[in-house]
């Protein structure tokens, strides 16, 4: 048998949910207006996706280096919790992982230039 113990969501929560939906839609359906002259047909006649692949590369590397920057400083954390008096080499090589997750993003930024 259901529990009838417990009331339903006020009405102003309901309504409030639906304006935040309705505004992430509109929000998205702008972002894609805005982004539909990167699509635009250039003078010459052919298409040339260089440049919107670049874009996408550029993103796709930007997401997946803040995911790597967030698990190797959450992992620098932890190892540095667990063992106190190593937190010099984990601090070195923390950086250095940073340095070089970072570097990826800037090369991705260096072939999008080159791309246009």
């Amino acid at each position: 048998m259901p529990n009838t113990d417990q009331e339903p969501p006020p009405r102003e929560t309901i309504i409030k949910e639906k304006k935040v939906t309705q505004k992430t839609v509109l929000l998205a359906i702008a972002f894609l207006l805005l982004a539909s002259p990167m699509f635009a047909q250039t003078p010459g006649g052919g298409t040339d996706w260089h440049l919107p692949a670049a874009y996408i590369a550029m993103g796709i590397a930007s997401g997946l280096c803040g995911l790597g920057q967030g698990k190797v400083a959450a992992s620098a954390a932890e190892a540095m919790a667990r063992n106190p008096g190593a937190q010099a080499g984990i601090r070195f090589a923390l950086i250095i992982g940073l340095v070089l997750i970072e570097s990826l993003a800037l090369y991705t930024l260096v072939i999008t230039y080159i791309a246009k």
